[in-house]
């Protein structure tokens, strides 16, 4: 056993903590070559026109009140802002930066746990499982899974400060501990049982619950024999559990008020509303839990997506596993005394899954690689500690246990470069996917959805048709928004295709589904608006608002069709809704200024304004646009500074000129000869005021 006067030298902890490194960068190195995915990605990073804006002060600001992600990880926007100022929107750049972060994770993971037990070559073991098992791939190769990485750095340095506490307990340590803890949190909420494990630590190896020191210590010699674990330094603060508890209750304070915003945050989305009964996701927790420990020995047929079991699971498979559950906590809790790693990683295993197990609806897969993250950690904790305790008397046992250890590594290292190739774009993710599952739905639909941006229009329509069979399929009615957003996106490939009288009877289906589904409503009105009926859009649109106020794209949509319906003022209050929340936003703005420049209106005519929200597009594009610039030669017309009308128009008849917009250029030529005779334009295209 390592004595601190025997810890290995410092090249040899060196080499390590450099091999496990190189091994994260071997597996997920190749995703800097990645793209983005059009699973959750486009929400989070390159559609997120709060994130994607890059680092200010409006985005940290508005990172702790977003609702627009569903979740509540204030900490994990302003990284993805950070990278966006950093990368702009390269993938490579976001990919490198959960890479590092994912580093970061397994090196505080080893530091901690051979500080904490003085097992160098049992921690490097877990450290360097956790840092290359295939079950990581989701969690590092994925951009939308930033919460995962950042949140596991917060977390390990949660115990490295809580460890410093425990030995020397102070009102300063403890704070930390709080702060890092709170970090943690606002990373990724999952975090809410850290407190628990922080009470299964004082257990084993701290030994600070009244009687667990006699743990291992009544035969010294097997000990010393076996090697089993041993805190570097004695931590004497023994103390009844309920004094540990009450020792916690800030932290748990934390964990509360977390999940009271979460919950107050997913409860406005429509997705988040419980779908499935109750009893399909009890069910499926229980066999959910024994199909994560299946994973970890054997992690094959690996999937982005899980479809749900709904009720076809059978009792015999509910039944096996339930037991199983059962009888691996009666063995830790009665070997507790000799191995008490083993109850230790076994009830941190079961507690932190506790929020993603599945009892709590969370999206509506079966199971998901991501959320074994964490939680995995106590498995290996307990299982690498039982092997080494098991195999104390073997002859040979470092060469054993060393080429074993070598060769594990080596396969999951090769199964991880090969699972993180899948993820490399949309296409492939969801086409392996498809491989290795059965009736995936969603996989259907998001490569679906990936073919219509791509323009392949009829392979599009194919997949969904595909995924709409699938889920039709089903006797359950528990997948209204499901069959909503299938029904919708098909009805959005038959719009491209031009065929809008079947695009607006799926999306009229899909709104029949979910009433409460803004974005079919909004398809809706697009397709109504392009068949000319412009009331039909303001009604969809406003229906959109109802359930979502603070769309730009719909407050947008809906201003242009106000205009040439003639309803300026109100089509002015939602270009300024669309421009809070995206402020740099090219239509609300140019359509805007050009309104308030040169709408018939006497009355919503506003020069000063005009001008500000001219110049303000104009910075936004560089003056590149001689289109926006004709807008502001409008604005400066209306608002009496004639002569930078007129100079912003002769710029932007040159600029158009120079593009070969020819009948663009004749069109400002024209109107900037009134700014000559100081008269203002008034576009004749637009109605008189209503």
């Amino acid at each position: 056993m390592n004595r601190r006067g025997t810890d290995p030298p410092f090249w040899i902890r060196f080499a390590t903590s450099a091999a496990i490194v190189a091994l994260i960068w071997i597996v997920f190195g190749q995703t800097l070559w990645h793209d983005f995915v059009n699973y959750d990605d486009k929400v989070y990073v390159y559609g997120n026109a709060l994130v994607s804006a890059g680092l200010s002060v409006h985005g940290i600001a508005h990172a702790f009140v977003d609702t627009y992600t569903k979740n509540w990880h204030p900490l994990t926007m302003i990284s993805h802002m950070i990278d966006c100022q950093v990368f702009d929107l390269k993938p490579g750049g976001h990919h490198f930066s959960n890479v590092l972060f994912h580093s970061i994770a397994a090196l505080a993971l080893f530091g901690w746990l051979f500080g904490l037990t003085n097992r160098f070559w049992s921690a490097a073991f877990v450290s360097a499982i956790f840092a290359i098992h295939p079950l990581r791939v989701e969690s590092v190769a994925w951009v939308a899974e930033r919460k995962d990485v950042l949140s596991a750095v917060f977390f390990f340095l949660t115990l490295i400060a809580y460890t410093r506490y425990a030995r020397s307990p102070s009102f300063g340590r403890y704070v930390t501990v709080a702060i890092l803890f709170a970090c943690g949190l606002m990373s990724k909420s999952m975090l809410v049982t850290t407190p628990i494990v922080l009470l299964l630590l004082d257990y084993w190896p701290l030994r600070r619950w009244q009687g667990a020191g006699s743990v291992e210590q009544d035969d010294s010699e097997t000990q010393n024999r076996r090697a089993v674990i041993s805190t570097s330094q004695p931590f004497n603060s023994s103390t009844s559990v309920v004094g540990l508890v009450v020792e916690k209750i800030p932290l748990f304070g934390l964990s509360l008020a977390t999940s009271v915003v979460t919950f107050l945050i997913q409860i406005k989305s429509s997705e988040s509303i419980a779908q499935l009964p109750f009893s399909w996701r009890l069910q499926n927790a229980i066999v959910t839990y024994v199909t994560y420990v299946w994973q970890l020995f054997w992690p094959a047929k690996l999937a982005v997506f899980y479809p749900h079991p709904d009720n076809r699971l059978a009792v015999w498979q509910v039944a096996l596993a339930a037991v199983f559950l059962v009888a691996v906590t009666w063995t830790a809790f009665a070997v507790r005394k000799r191995h008490p790693y083993l109850i230790v990683g076994w009830i941190w295993y079961l507690v932190m899954l506790l929020p993603v197990i599945g009892i709590i609806e969370v999206g509506l897969q079966g199971h998901a690689d991501r959320y074994t993250y964490l939680p995995h950690v106590g498995l290996y904790i307990a299982w690498i500690w039982l092997i080494a305790d098991l195999s104390a008397s073997f002859r040979a046992r470092k060469q054993i246990l060393g080429i074993a250890g070598v060769a594990v590594v080596t396969v999951l290292t090769a199964c991880s470069w090969k699972q993180t190739s899948y993820w490399r774009n949309t296409e492939s993710l969801w086409a392996h996917a498809l491989a290795v599952t059965t009736d995936n739905d969603v996989a259907l639909t998001d490569l679906g959805n990936f073919y219509m941006e791509s323009g392949r229009l009829d392979e599009a329509l194919s997949y969904l048709q595909r995924a709409l069979a699938v889920r039709s399929a089903s006797e359950q009615q528990h997948y209204t928004l499901s069959l909503a957003v299938i029904e919708a996106t098909i009805g959005n490939v038959l719009g491209r295709i031009g065929r809008l009288d079947e695009a607006l009877s799926h999306f009229r289906k899909a709104i029949e589904l979910r009433p409460d589904f803004p974005d079919a409503h909004y398809n809706l009105g697009v397709a109504l608006a392009q068949k000319g009926d412009l009331d039909g859009a303001i009604e969809q649109w406003r229906a959109t608002l109802a359930l979502r106020p603070n769309d730009p794209g719909t407050n947008t949509s809906l201003a242009n069709v106000l205009v040439q319906k003639g309803f300026f003022r109100e089509a002015v209050s939602h270009y300024e809704i669309a421009l809070r929340s995206e402020p740099d936003s090219e239509m609300p703005l140019n359509n805007m200024a050009w309104v308030l420049s040169a709408a018939p209106d006497d009355s919503v005519r506003n020069g000063p304004r005009a001008v500000d929200v001219a110049l303000r597009l104009s910075r936004v594009t560089q003056n590149k646009n001689p289109f926006y610039i004709r807008t502001l030669a409008a604005a400066y017309a209306e608002a009496g500074q004639f002569d930078k009308a007129i100079e912003a128009g002769a710029t932007a008849s040159g600029l158009a000129d120079a593009q070969q917009q020819f009948q663009l250029a004749v069109k400002i030529e024209d109107e900037t000869k009134l700014y000559r005779q100081h008269q203002p334009f008034r576009d004749p295209t637009l109605p008189n005021g209503q």
